[in-house]
């Protein structure tokens, strides 16, 4: 089997890079030499991608991980960077099952259902400022940004005045090419500033969720900073992301625009057909055998680093058919835009209310919504570890 290595650069905005896709044609799983000179495993396969995010000998605990691309961030390992309590995302069973039983209930179908009138609102006021302003606006920053931080502000009881702070370090942490120094110093300022705020809820309790997690008396301070700092972080810039980029992506394809301009019931899914074809989780996940593991065919052996392409795994077309083109009417459940497993995403409800109501509130609001550049102008978040849009100018 021959060596390959993670190519990032895209010959389109949309689409995953071609050398990556065209790797499908040999398999599902591919040899791959990482950036520090570890040989592992490419995962371009939907069969096997799903698989080896099922599978609990393969671990998400940062320890043996290995950098997919060269990165700054990779001195972190270097240094021994320890896992900050309370960030379950990156533990094992049984300390992440602890975590997830406790914030489950939070994130129900039910709790998100509740949520959607205050979601309706804050995007109705989103769009009433934009027009109190006229175009040409930047989306991101009017609209896809302001959505989602405003929702998990109020879920969490994080006043949104401080929004610019964690926003701003957020990007920081979210840079590929930013320096591990300047990577430390932004989880520090956020993770002091959600210490602080979690302090002053013990003594002064709310109806937030952060509250409630302090009066279950399950975790600590320091434990639940750290699940505030993850939910705070992960809960604003995915979906705003989602919504700069699916925009952009429905702007640039007209027909798809006006498929779901003109019929807002196909609102549910093309939710999950924009996950699916643009999937911004776009360097990873990365995972690590801790014994030998056999998938599709494939002995990886304890130790070796496993890097999932979910983009690619997305469109494989033994799973989606025809699956690089958007298709809003496509059936597309079951994408792993979320994840898979026990790690899949905790917050995907809340994110599919948000961009469910979102998207047909801003082309019923303002149908004449165009970008206000050229396609080729917009500037793409390609050195993020999360993909989108870095502004969106438009008019309308």
């Amino acid at each position: 089997m021959s060596e390959v290595t993670l190519v990032t650069a895209r010959q389109r905005p949309l689409d995953p890079p071609d050398e990556v896709t065209g790797l499908r044609r040999d398999g599902a799983i591919h040899r791959m030499r990482y950036a520090d000179g570890h040989l592992g495993w490419l995962v371009t396969g939907y069969a096997a991608a799903r698989a080896v995010l099922a599978h609990p000998h393969l671990s998400n605990h940062p320890e043996g991980h290995h950098p997919p691309i060269a990165s700054t961030r990779a001195e972190l390992a270097e240094r021994g960077f320890k896992l900050p309590p309370g960030f379950f995302l990156r533990m094992d069973a049984p300390e992440h099952t602890r975590y997830r039983k406790l914030l489950t209930g939070q994130f129900t179908v039910r709790r998100m259902k509740t949520l959607e009138p205050r979601i309706a609102e804050i995007t109705r006021d989103c769009i009433d400022a934009m027009e109190a302003k006229g175009g040409p606006v930047d989306l991101v920053e009017e609209f896809a940004l302001p959505i989602p931080s405003l929702v998990i502000c109020e879920l969490l009881g994080v006043p949104y005045d401080d929004r610019e702070m964690f926003q701003t370090e957020s990007k920081k942490l979210f840079d590929i090419e930013a320096s591990a120094d300047d990577a430390m110093a932004a989880l520090g300022r956020v993770w002091a500033y959600l210490h602080g705020l979690i302090r002053q809820k013990r003594e002064r309790p709310a109806d937030d969720l952060l509250s409630g997690l302090l009066e279950g008396g399950e975790l600590n301070d320091d434990e639940l900073t750290g699940v505030g700092v993850l939910l705070l972080i992960a809960g604003h810039e995915t979906t705003a992301n989602m919504l700069g980029l699916g925009t952009y992506a429905l702007l640039t394809d007209p027909d798809q625009l006006a498929a779901l301009r003109d019929d807002p019931s196909l609102v549910d899914n093309a939710v999950e057909e924009l996950l699916r074809h643009l999937t911004i989780i776009h360097l990873g996940p990365t995972r690590v055998a801790r014994q030998d593991v056999e998938i599709d065919g494939v002995t990886i052996k304890a130790g070796e680093t496993v890097t999932l392409h979910l983009p690619a795994a997305n469109r494989d077309p033994e799973r989606f058919p025809g699956g690089d083109h958007l298709d809003i009417t496509r059936p597309a459940g079951g994408h792993l835009t979320f994840g898979h497993g026990i790690h899949q995403c905790l917050g995907q409800q809340l994110a599919r209310a948000e961009m469910r109501i979102a998207y047909p509130a801003l082309l019923e609001r303002l149908p004449g919504l165009r970008l206000a550049v050229t396609p080729e102008e917009v500037p793409m978040r390609s050195k993020m570890s999360i993909y989108g849009v870095h502004r969106l100018p438009v008019t309308w």
